[in-house]
């Protein structure tokens, strides 16, 4: 049997079941049918001319609120996605006690993540996009989302050649 890993041991109760959300309880956002193979476009993004498989934004929020509120977070990762023009296909997120969330919105297009630490105002989000989604769209919906103080964003072109 494997040992505790660096996320067990985090010291965060992982006792209470995470949080998945029925979807039929909340608006869907449409779920885009794929076209037949030969008819889609290349999934690989463009971005400043350069051709990629994916834009991978790396976004740090200081100074934010709302970071440990389930509903507040699931609306805010939906109005990314929105905002993105991504296609979602189920969101997961999980509430730590005595505070603190992690989640996953997947998308058709890849997904964005998020992992926050309400006692420092902190949270560390991924997106990460292929195609014609828009990962920058998602930064000024978090920023007002979360009344971040400071958001830092770093970026990588991912599968860059290939």
């Amino acid at each position: 049997m494997m040992s505790r890993n660096a996320l067990l041991r985090s010291g965060k109760g992982l006792g209470i079941p995470a949080t998945a959300r029925e979807e039929d309880k909340k608006t869907k956002l449409k779920v885009a049918a794929l076209a037949p193979a030969e008819d889609r476009q290349s999934h690989f993004a463009l971005r400043k001319g350069v051709r990629c498989a994916g834009v991978h934004l790396i976004i740090d929020l200081h100074g934010a609120k709302h970071l440990d509120d389930l509903e507040h977070i699931e609306t805010t990762l939906r109005r990314c996605v929105e905002a993105a023009r991504a296609t979602l296909l189920h969101i997961h997120l999980h509430h730590f006690q005595p505070n603190g969330v992690s989640g996953v919105a997947v998308l058709a297009e890849s997904h964005i993540s998020i992992h926050t630490w309400p006692d420092a105002h902190y949270a560390a989000l991924d997106v990460f996009m292929c195609g014609s989604a828009d990962p920058d769209a998602c930064i000024p919906v978090l920023r007002a989302a979360f009344s971040a103080k400071r958001v830092g964003v770093n970026e990588i072109l991912r599968g860059h050649g290939a």
